[in-house]
């Protein structure tokens, strides 16, 4: 994005076709437009380009909805995409899935639960499934009361029990509404599927199941390391060995399972409200969210406000049935929800 140190780094030592600052508009000091056989460039738009450029998979790991149209560029040329960024499915939605099926695109989540469920998900008999259950680790809040998560720190929020992650999806799982954009993001990705639960499993082990018209139900089960779904979705439809340890049930002991607690935890209600009323709905929240998220972040906010301004989302959530309507709405409610 805008990291040139770290970005020249990476094309010292793997030489790319193309790198893109896509948060800047020009070079940096120094910085020559080809370094070797790599063409650097700039701007959002070179980062449309490079997501549609002829490869073996592109990976969507941007944050939020700034990860979008990435996407689309890729989905329009028919790209197989690792989709590591839920808010693209969130805000992209139908018409997504439409341009992904019209350009024969791929879509391969990585997310560790999403990815699970693909992984034992029967797509070629949906009506034998009678559910999907998503878990949650229920974050670094998960015991805590209303009055004590009122006081709560950026710091204590990004502080995650069990996953390393970025800052913004931390404060998400810290407040469920990353675990509300999963459910979101789930009813996409599997549609003939009518429920879709959540359930707080503290040690991270299960990452989805699919429940069976017969009594069965499917679990994926592997450590908390993120390297396991992102080799699946690398590798698809075969496996690759990675050195990672074998997943000790003895060791283990236990697995622990609970509903989540709406009172305590209302974004999760939130992101099924929304998935209820509809499109429009669900980019809003997502735009509120982060912004909110961006708020606390800052200082500018408590933990409870991010709920608050979410819910105030989603009372004016238009109709939607385009990419600019999203972009739109994304916009008019970023530049109003802090009002």
């Amino acid at each position: 994005h805008s990291n040139w140190d770290a970005l020249e780094k990476l094309i010292h030592e793997f030489e790319p076709e193309i790198a893109v600052l896509s948060g800047v508009t020009e070079l940096p000091n120094g910085a020559a437009a080809k370094i070797g056989k790599t063409v650097l460039k700039t701007e959002p738009e070179a980062l449309c380009e490079l997501a549609a450029h002829p490869v073996d998979r592109v990976m969507a790991a941007i944050v939020g909805i700034s990860g979008l149209k990435p996407v689309i560029a890729a989905a329009k040329a028919g790209q197989k995409i690792m989709l590591a960024n839920k808010e693209s499915i969130v805000c992209g939605g139908q018409l997504l899935l439409d341009i992904s099926a019209q350009n024969n695109a791929t879509l391969l989540p990585v997310d560790s639960e999403h990815n699970a469920l693909f992984q034992i998900y029967d797509a070629g008999r949906p009506k034998s499934i009678k559910k999907i259950t998503i878990t949650a680790s229920g974050g670094p809040f998960r015991e805590w009361s209303v009055e004590k998560m009122q006081n709560v720190t950026p710091a204590q929020a990004v502080a995650h029990p069990n996953w390393e992650m970025g800052a913004k999806i931390s404060v998400d799982s810290a407040t469920l509404m990353n675990k509300g954009l999963e459910v979101i993001e789930a009813s996409y990705l599997f549609p003939a599927v009518e429920k879709i639960d959540v359930v707080v499993h503290k040690q991270s082990v299960i990452h989805g199941l699919v429940s069976y018209v017969d009594g069965t139900t499917k679990a994926v089960l592997s450590p908390p390391d993120m390297q396991s779904p992102i080799a699946a979705a690398m590798a698809w439809p075969e496996r690759v060995a990675l050195n990672l340890p074998e997943l000790d049930l003895v060791k283990l002991g236990q697995l622990d399972f609970e509903a989540p607690d709406l009172k305590r935890f209302p974004c999760l209600q939130l992101a099924y409200d929304a998935l209820a009323a509809g499109f429009g709905a669900q980019v809003a929240l997502n735009a509120a969210n982060e912004v909110a998220v961006a708020a606390f972040l800052d200082g500018k906010i408590t933990f409870g406000d991010i709920a608050k301004l979410n819910e105030k989302a989603l009372a004016t959530a238009p109709k939607v049935s385009s990419f600019d309507d999203v972009f739109a709405l994304d916009a008019s409610v970023r530049e109003s929800i802090l009002c």
